[in-house]
């Protein structure tokens, strides 16, 4: 018995924070007098409070796993399997394969599993882990179904309040207006109504030193990243767009994949939940609806006078916001610049990465020839681009098209609207004429679009080879299409180094 050095692994998740035998102190104290009762030697013990058991990653996990790796332990001891994890498969590796090649001896003191041992309750072990996993996916779904009843009975269920909003103090599902805050969702809407951009309110949000609402939030700031003071134009028109200052209620904006994972993708517009008039409003709706019409729409970037072939697709490497190509008249050359650092140079927030256009293009395409021959050479390029694992925008085309019916449904909504403002009042004949020519002129823009992108046909496999086939074949003239073709992003680092991301992989 003494030649083993035990860890104690101990995890609560919140999900199960009400049972009292799951509770810290319980499960500390029937492994200590196990422990006790068998003369056993505890090196450490490990404590997840808090934390989900559908994954593995859990801070006093992780210092075990690595205390194994150092030999520190070589037995670990749980109240029951469960605490280990619910996630049959990576519950099953630990206890089948890592803990054996690392002889680790395992124990699940309420289960009656000990891996030393061979014991019925052991050959039961990968179906207890199963039913955990089917625990925590029923769990799962019901606090999913909780949260959706509560969204729609008006109850705000998020973690973090809205800038502008704070949490009732008597009723946490219940928003209540943040006085200090408010009164610059108020100047954003006012300075938005006298036809000022994104980028100029956050511009002089930043010059105000006004604080921001990550600031507020305590957000973790990366040393490349945004800084703290600033303004982004991307929050402005958050604010400026978000119906929770009229005093509506719209959740269910995202969903998890499943319950192992954190990631979540978003939820189709037309499955929100939305819940009128559940709070007090910071702006009332009919200046929140005129301001909708005057914010910015399918903003499209000035014709530029010159031509360069990597526009659009160079980045910064360090702070990974665009890099943008400018023209000086006194050189007679073009020079890129970090667009985040050109912006907000004076707080520091990365680096010029100043390079000779002319010189870093030559050097870019020379390198994707040269991987584009090494890899397509004449003689087997018809079989590796059959092996070329190629994009479908199908998915994407639908999302356009979706979009730009979602954005003229609204359109013709602020269409009727201003007609209405214009009996009432609150705007004049010409305002009416020429709100109504700007929006009629996007509609019909919008409807353009979406023929174009359904006449589009998606390319099969066989299609793409064929029609890709001989613009590789001539690859000495690289021409943009083919380069948008072949290429996803270019990273530029300060340091000159160049990352090349291609869209194509080889099977």
């Amino acid at each position: 018995m003494n030649s083993f050095n035990v860890g104690l692994y101990i995890r609560l998740s919140k999900d199960d924070g009400n049972i009292e035998s799951d509770s810290i102190v319980s499960q500390r104290s029937l492994l200590n007098q196990y422990v006790k009762e068998n003369n056993y030697k505890v090196i450490d013990e490990y404590v997840d409070d808090g934390f989900t058991g559908t994954n593995f990653d859990r801070p006093a996990f992780k210092k075990m796993i690595k205390d194994i790796e150092l030999g520190k332990i070589n037995m670990i001891i749980t109240k029951d399997m469960s605490r280990l994890g619910r996630d049959y498969i990576g519950t099953g590796e630990l206890i089948e394969k890592y803990f054996p090649n690392h002889n680790i001896r395992y124990i699940a003191i309420n289960d009656g599993i000990d891996t030393f041992l061979d014991n019925t309750s052991n050959d039961l072990a990968p179906f207890k882990a199963i039913m955990n996993d089917m625990y925590a996916k029923d769990i799962s779904k019901k606090v999913k179904t909780s949260l959706h009843s509560r969204m729609k009975d008006g109850l705000y269920v998020s973690g973090r309040c809205p800038y502008g909003f704070m949490k009732d103090p008597n009723n946490k599902n219940h928003l209540i207006i943040n006085e200090e805050q408010s009164k610059i969702v108020k100047l954003i809407f006012d300075l938005a109504l006298k036809g000022k951009t994104y980028h100029f309110i956050a511009g002089e949000l930043t010059r105000r030193k006004i604080k921001t609402p990550a600031s507020y939030y305590n957000y973790v700031w990366n040393k490349n990243g945004s800084n703290k003071g600033m303004w982004a134009d991307t929050t402005i028109k958050a604010i400026l767009t978000n119906r929770i200052y009229v005093g509506d209620l719209v959740q269910g904006k995202t969903k998890k994949l499943n319950y192992k994972l954190k990631k979540t993708i978003k939820n189709n517009p037309k499955d929100y939940i939305i819940v009128l008039n559940t709070h007090k409003a910071i702006i009332d709706r009919d200046t929140f609806n005129y301001v909708q019409t005057l914010l910015p729409k399918n903003v499209k970037r000035p014709e530029k006078k010159r031509f360069y072939i990597l526009d659009g697709l160079l980045y910064c490497g360090d702070c990974k916001h665009r890099i943008m190509i400018r023209y000086q008249n006194k050189t007679g050359r073009s020079y890129t610049t970090c667009n985040y650092y050109r912006t907000y140079s004076k707080y520091q927030v990365c680096t010029t990465h100043t390079n000779n256009y002319e010189i870093l293009e030559r050097v870019i395409l020379d390198n994707i020839k040269d991987v584009c021959k090494k890899y397509l050479s004449k003689s087997k390029i018809k079989d590796v681009i059959e092996k070329i694992n190629f994009k479908d925008n199908s998915l994407i085309v639908k999302k356009q098209i979706e979009n730009l019916e979602i954005t003229n449904i609204k359109l013709i909504e602020n269409l009727d609207k201003t007609y209405l403002d214009k009996l009432k009042g609150i705007i004049d004949e010409s305002q009416y004429l020429r709100i109504k020519e700007t929006l009629e002129k996007e509609i019909k823009n919008n409807n353009l679009s979406i023929d174009y992108l359904k006449e589009q046909k998606v390319l099969d496999q066989n299609d793409k080879v064929t029609k890709y086939l001989n613009e590789f074949l001539d690859l000495d003239n690289l021409s943009r299409k083919l380069l948008m073709t072949l290429v996803e992003k270019i990273y530029i680092y300060q340091d000159k180094r160049i990352d090349i991301i291609f869209t194509f992989t080889n099977s």
